[in-house]
Protein backbone atom coordinates (compact mmCIF):
# COMPACT_ATOMS: atom_id res chain seq x y z
CA UNK A 1 0.00 0.00 0.00
CA UNK A 2 1.40 3.33 -1.17
CA UNK A 3 0.33 5.64 1.28
CA UNK A 4 2.35 9.00 -0.03
CA UNK A 5 -0.83 8.64 -3.24
CA UNK A 6 -3.06 8.20 -1.15
CA UNK A 7 -2.33 11.04 0.86
CA UNK A 8 -1.48 13.40 -2.02
CA UNK A 9 -4.55 12.17 -3.51
CA UNK A 10 -6.57 14.03 -0.37
CA UNK A 11 -4.71 16.17 0.92
CA UNK A 12 -2.75 17.65 -2.17
CA UNK A 13 -3.66 18.33 -5.48
CA UNK A 14 -2.23 20.74 -7.88
CA UNK A 15 -4.89 21.90 -8.94
CA UNK A 16 -7.12 22.20 -5.81
CA UNK A 17 -4.46 23.46 -3.50
CA UNK A 18 -1.78 25.15 -5.85
CA UNK A 19 -0.51 26.72 -2.82
CA UNK A 20 2.99 26.08 -3.55
CA UNK A 21 2.70 26.94 -7.55
CA UNK A 22 4.06 30.33 -8.10
CA UNK A 23 2.09 32.92 -9.12
CA UNK A 24 2.99 33.05 -13.16
CA UNK A 25 2.35 29.39 -13.40
CA UNK A 26 -1.20 29.07 -12.28
CA UNK A 27 -4.03 28.82 -14.56
CA UNK A 28 -7.37 30.01 -13.81
CA UNK A 29 -8.92 26.56 -12.21
CA UNK A 30 -6.07 26.67 -9.71
CA UNK A 31 -6.42 30.57 -8.53
CA UNK A 32 -10.04 30.22 -8.76
CA UNK A 33 -9.77 27.23 -5.96
CA UNK A 34 -6.97 29.05 -4.16
CA UNK A 35 -8.69 32.29 -4.23
CA UNK A 36 -11.81 30.22 -2.46
CA UNK A 37 -10.45 29.39 0.37
CA UNK A 38 -9.02 32.09 1.12
CA UNK A 39 -11.95 34.43 0.79
CA UNK A 40 -14.32 31.92 2.52
CA UNK A 41 -11.49 32.17 5.44
CA UNK A 42 -11.09 35.46 5.43
CA UNK A 43 -14.98 36.31 5.18
CA UNK A 44 -15.73 33.53 7.85
CA UNK A 45 -12.42 34.91 10.23
CA UNK A 46 -14.02 38.71 10.34
CA UNK A 47 -17.61 37.95 10.36
CA UNK A 48 -16.64 36.18 13.85
CA UNK A 49 -14.50 38.75 15.05
CA UNK A 50 -17.93 41.34 13.80
CA UNK A 51 -20.29 38.88 16.09
CA UNK A 52 -17.32 38.96 18.59
CA UNK A 53 -16.62 42.57 18.89
CA UNK A 54 -20.55 43.44 20.08
CA UNK A 55 -19.84 41.19 23.08
CA UNK A 56 -19.08 43.11 26.54
CA UNK A 57 -16.76 39.99 26.98
CA UNK A 58 -14.35 40.92 24.66
CA UNK A 59 -10.50 41.22 25.55
CA UNK A 60 -10.96 45.12 24.53
CA UNK A 61 -14.94 45.32 25.70
CA UNK A 62 -18.06 46.21 23.25
CA UNK A 63 -16.49 47.54 19.91
CA UNK A 64 -18.92 49.04 17.51
CA UNK A 65 -15.98 50.40 15.16
CA UNK A 66 -14.06 47.00 15.31
CA UNK A 67 -17.26 45.33 14.49
CA UNK A 68 -18.34 47.62 11.31
CA UNK A 69 -14.27 47.37 9.90
CA UNK A 70 -14.82 43.30 10.35
CA UNK A 71 -18.14 43.08 8.72
CA UNK A 72 -16.83 45.42 5.91
CA UNK A 73 -14.06 43.12 5.25
CA UNK A 74 -16.52 39.91 5.50
CA UNK A 75 -18.48 41.93 2.46
CA UNK A 76 -15.12 42.89 0.76
CA UNK A 77 -14.58 39.40 0.60
CA UNK A 78 -17.30 37.73 -0.43
CA UNK A 79 -17.42 40.48 -3.36
CA UNK A 80 -13.24 39.07 -4.12
CA UNK A 81 -14.93 35.82 -4.04
CA UNK A 82 -17.29 36.83 -6.71
CA UNK A 83 -15.44 39.39 -8.74
CA UNK A 84 -11.54 38.75 -8.43
CA UNK A 85 -10.99 42.58 -8.40
CA UNK A 86 -7.91 43.57 -7.43
CA UNK A 87 -8.61 46.59 -5.48
CA UNK A 88 -11.41 43.94 -3.39
CA UNK A 89 -7.68 41.97 -2.95
CA UNK A 90 -5.73 45.17 -1.75
CA UNK A 91 -8.52 46.00 0.54
CA UNK A 92 -8.66 42.41 2.22
CA UNK A 93 -5.10 42.81 2.47
CA UNK A 94 -4.91 45.40 4.86
CA UNK A 95 -6.44 43.62 7.60
CA UNK A 96 -4.10 41.67 8.35
CA UNK A 97 -1.85 44.46 8.78
CA UNK A 98 -4.84 46.42 10.62
CA UNK A 99 -5.27 42.92 12.83
CA UNK A 100 -1.20 43.89 13.66
CA UNK A 101 -2.10 47.08 14.51
CA UNK A 102 -5.04 46.24 16.87
CA UNK A 103 -2.89 43.55 18.33
CA UNK A 104 0.10 45.83 19.08
CA UNK A 105 -2.36 47.97 20.83
CA UNK A 106 -3.80 45.50 22.78
CA UNK A 107 -0.65 43.79 24.07
CA UNK A 108 1.33 46.77 24.48
CA UNK A 109 -1.87 48.85 26.44
CA UNK A 110 -2.19 46.07 29.00
CA UNK A 111 -5.82 44.66 28.03
CA UNK A 112 -4.86 40.79 26.87
CA UNK A 113 -2.98 40.44 30.59
CA UNK A 114 -4.06 36.32 30.82
CA UNK A 115 -1.99 35.87 27.73
CA UNK A 116 1.73 34.20 28.24
CA UNK A 117 4.18 35.56 26.10
CA UNK A 118 4.13 32.62 23.86
CA UNK A 119 0.90 33.16 22.89
CA UNK A 120 1.04 36.83 22.23
CA UNK A 121 4.44 35.55 19.77
CA UNK A 122 1.84 32.86 18.19
CA UNK A 123 -1.04 35.01 17.49
CA UNK A 124 1.50 37.73 16.02
CA UNK A 125 3.12 34.76 14.00
CA UNK A 126 -0.46 34.09 12.53
CA UNK A 127 -1.03 37.77 11.59
CA UNK A 128 2.30 38.00 10.22
CA UNK A 129 1.82 34.46 8.01
CA UNK A 130 -1.51 35.64 6.64
CA UNK A 131 -0.09 39.35 5.75
CA UNK A 132 2.35 37.31 4.24
CA UNK A 133 -0.10 35.34 1.71
CA UNK A 134 -2.14 38.31 1.50
CA UNK A 135 0.34 39.42 -0.90
CA UNK A 136 0.58 36.44 -2.84
CA UNK A 137 -3.29 36.74 -3.28
CA UNK A 138 -3.00 40.25 -4.55
CA UNK A 139 -0.60 39.21 -6.88
CA UNK A 140 -2.71 36.06 -8.35
CA UNK A 141 -5.73 39.14 -8.90
CA UNK A 142 -3.36 40.98 -10.73
CA UNK A 143 -2.38 38.28 -13.00
CA UNK A 144 -5.98 36.35 -12.75
CA UNK A 145 -7.24 38.38 -16.48
CA UNK A 146 -4.14 36.46 -18.19
CA UNK A 147 -3.98 33.44 -16.62
CA UNK A 148 -4.62 30.50 -19.32
CA UNK A 149 -8.15 28.59 -18.30
CA UNK A 150 -6.50 25.15 -17.98
CA UNK A 151 -3.31 23.95 -16.04
CA UNK A 152 -1.40 22.23 -19.42
CA UNK A 153 -1.09 18.83 -19.37
CA UNK A 154 2.03 17.20 -18.17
Amino acid sequence: MDWYSYLKRYVWDDTKTPYFVPCHRLSREQADHELFTYSFFIGLLCAAISVISLNDEAIYGRSHWVAIYAFSVSVGAILFGLTKSVYAAYYLALAPLVALLVLSYTFLGGYAPDLATMDKLLIIAIALALLRYSMRVVAIAKAYEDMPEKAPSS
